[in-house]
């Protein structure tokens, strides 16, 4: 279209387009905006904004009104090339509008009258290229809706005052007491106390195992106590009427219901890159009277400095441990200097199978614990280790020890002090533990209470016995910053000014307008990006949606995100998943493991029963047998606890295994190599298709049809040709 790529060229081609119209500053303007540090607006990032298909006009039903008004515009070869505009910060989405427009125009069979007149004015001489700019700004802004609602969505995304968000906790004057302390310091202790003389209350605790401590801590106690978690209800009174405490995860917890007191446990976790959105919650909008808030010292100022943004005092109370801690001289060298009531604690899985194997090959019985294990299993190994009439007597830990189990340890080992970490980008990293984490576990020796009266801590090598001093004498990194989370709702209204973006896209684009002060900071989104991108295919509608992208479950087990990927797909069919189509899908009934494998399976499928179990109190009428997938999950876990138990015999069994599969694989390739030395010899240089044949790499009617297309080839000549062709 020669006639109308001119304008469209200048167009493309102006340093700064005149401001004509006045809707010409609209563009620029929405993107235009900087940063400040007084938590000012800043420039989106362009990038996220993904351009909403326009399809060009087809053949019009109706007469061209242009066309017949002036005359047909030239749709000849018109050869434009891409000019690149110069706009200060939107230049990458000015461009993709000017691409998109240009294309749109170009090939639509007619266009709207007024644009077509406005074309013939400008090719004829009689109009000025500014004249497009309104038709190009409603292109714009059809395929980037965000234009015309860019104040709206930073007011959505504004982050910069989440107590405002709890009217409820805002209404009343709460009473904020920090508890302060070391691990093993009572501070927990002091809290429960004030919760279990209260009126009500609710505990929030980091982990499904200290929620189920309290609970029944609570109950023994003879104060009913409910217990919620994600993936569980339980009532104390059997009529299923709602107790006046409650026990619960943090991320359960109710900002709407009233209470004497609240409990927070482990409130450094604020700042966890993930999680500490929840703590976050808890703090700022618990309506309860005291607020009992239990952690590191670190995390004192932070709290006392979002109070203040509450108008609320905080008193602090501070413990010291209560037992003696003693970092050892000595490093232990090698598992013959083993004692009862060690733990040995490691950062991998590999090293606790191959450390849990060397102890037992020592005579030695341990307990085996880390992360993926359910409750049940955990809670069974520390009781094994815990009695002093089992000949178990060492235990082999993560650092998923750290919190949620009482334990009789007398010495903790560091089998080593660096540690795989996800950093604030949620990228994998490994470093040496930080202070509070090896406080943490170092302060599970020598529990208050127990048989043993004093903790030691040393390190399996003496190399890192000089570092585990320096890092523990170190004082703990103060807590900075607060995490943030996107909420529903906030998403949904996105979602509104924005109906064509997926929900990934929707969450990138939040993130990138969120304005928070210097006291927060967004949680890291990965996990449910993934999530989202997983099922984005699946139609559901977005509350739906973003429930599903909120389970919580481990990415890297394909099982259970495969098994997320049906659920998600056969809740959009409004099919309901029933038990037994969930132990066709897992293949229930399962059999004790084999092999590391094997165990390392049984517990994807325990995260499965975790994952139907969360989907069923969000979605109780599409996951309505929970009551049975319990029943058979306390099964799965007496399975797992089999496995465990002979976890030196799977590991035996895998490497058994490992080393057969080896010296097969070598032994066929001594046998593949010895044929093909035979066949060389005996055949010569035309062996070839008989060792394929041989070797299984091609079978007779390959052969037969690869001989008929070589005939075919040598009679049309072609194969001579194409040989030719490539050897130029």
């Amino acid at each position: 279209m020669r006639r109308c790529a001119g304008p469209l060229l200048r167009l493309a081609g102006r340093r700064a387009l005149p401001l004509r119209h006045g809707a010409a500053a609209a563009f620029p303007a929405s993107f235009s905006s900087s940063s400040d540090g007084s938590g000012g607006s800043r420039a989106p990032d362009t990038s996220l904004f993904v351009p909403v298909p326009l399809k060009p006009v087809g053949d019009a039903a109706e007469e061209d009104v242009g066309a017949e008004l002036t005359r047909p515009l030239d749709k000849g070869g018109c050869g434009l090339s891409v000019v690149r505009p110069s706009v200060r910060r939107s230049a990458r989405l000015f461009h993709q509008a000017f691409i998109s427009f240009r294309k749109y125009i170009m090939e639509s069979s007619s266009v709207s009258a007024d644009l077509h007149i406005i074309l013939n004015d400008i090719c004829c001489g009689a109009g000025h290229v500014d004249d497009l700019f309104p038709f190009f700004l409603r292109h714009a802004k059809q395929i980037f809706p965000m234009l015309d609602c860019m104040d709206d969505l930073r007011k959505i995304s504004d982050l910069r005052l989440p107590p405002n968000w709890y009217p409820e906790a805002r209404a009343i004057q709460r009473k904020i007491i920090f508890h302060a302390g070391p691990t093993n310091s009572g501070k927990t202790y002091h809290a429960i106390q004030r919760f279990l003389s209260a009126k009500s209350g609710i505990y929030c605790g980091p982990l499904k195992l200290l929620a189920h401590e309290i609970f029944q801590k609570s109950n023994a106690a003879n104060v009913p106590c409910d217990l919620v978690t994600g993936e569980e209800r339980v009532y104390a009174n059997e009529d299923a009427r709602q107790a006046s405490h409650i026990a619960c995860t943090i991320e359960m917890c109710s900002t709407n219901t009233p209470y004497e007191v609240a409990v927070i446990d482990e409130i450094q976790m604020i700042r966890d890159p993930a999680r500490g959105w929840a703590w976050t919650r808890a703090l700022l909008g618990l309506s309860a009277e005291e607020i009992h808030v239990c952690g590191e010292a670190a995390a004192i100022d932070l709290v006392t400095e979002l109070m203040y943004t509450t108008g609320e005092e905080v008193e602090v109370r501070n413990y010291k441990r209560l037992t003696p801690l003693t970092v050892l001289d000595y490093a232990l060298e090698s598992l013959d200097n083993l004692r009862p009531g060690d733990c040995i604690v490691c950062f991998s899985k590999n090293d606790i199978y191959s450390v849990s194997r060397q102890v037992e090959a020592r005579g030695l019985e341990c307990a085996v614990i880390y992360g993926s294990l359910p409750p049940g299993t955990k809670l069974e190994q520390a009781k094994k280790f815990n009695d002093p009439d089992d000949p178990c007597k060492i235990l082999v830990a993560t650092d998923a020890i750290g919190m949620g189990l009482n334990l009789c340890i007398k010495r903790i080992i560091f089998n080593s002090i660096v540690k795989p970490t996800i950093n604030e980008k949620g990228e994998k990293e490994i470093d040496l533990i930080t202070t509070s984490q090896a406080l943490q576990i170092a302060g599970r020796a020598g529990r208050y209470g127990s048989s043993f009266k004093q903790g030691e801590v040393t390190t399996m090598h003496r190399d890192d016995l000089v570092q585990l001093k320096e890092i523990l004498s170190e004082p703990v990194r103060p807590v900075k910053a607060a995490g943030l989370h996107p909420t529903a709702e906030q998403i949904e209204m996105f979602a509104y000014h924005l109906p064509d973006a997926t929900l990934s896209n929707l969450i990138d684009i939040f993130v990138s307008l969120s304005q928070v002060d210097g006291l927060y900071f967004v949680c890291n989104i990965d996990d449910f990006k993934f999530l989202a991108d997983m099922i984005q295919h699946i139609p559901l509608n977005l509350r739906s949606r973003y429930v599903f992208c909120t389970a919580p479950l481990n990415r890297k087990e394909p099982f259970v995100c495969t098994t997320l990927l049906k659920f998600a797909r056969q809740f959009s069919r409004n099919e309901p998943l029933t038990f037994d189509w969930l132990c066709r899908h897992t293949k229930w009934p399962l059999a004790p493991p084999k092999n590391i494998k094997e165990l390392v399976h049984l517990e994807a499928v325990h995260d499965v029963f975790d994952l139907y179990l969360w989907l069923s109190y969000r979605f109780m009428d599409m996951f309505p047998d929970a009551a049975l997938v319990r029943n058979i999950q306390k099964k799965l876990d007496d399975i797992i606890q089999i496995g465990v138990c002979n976890i030196t015999k799977l590991i035996r069994a895998s490497q058994s295994s490992a080393a057969s599969g080896a010296a097969e694989v070598v032994s066929l390739k001594a046998y593949r190599s010895s044929t093909r030395q035979e066949d060389l010899k005996s055949h010569g240089r035309g062996s070839l298709a008989n060792r394929l044949l041989r070797e299984g790499l091609l079978t007779q009617e390959m052969l037969r049809q690869l001989e008929s297309e070589w005939q075919d080839q040598h009679r049309n000549g072609r194969y001579g040709l194409e040989t030719g062709k490539k050897k130029k």
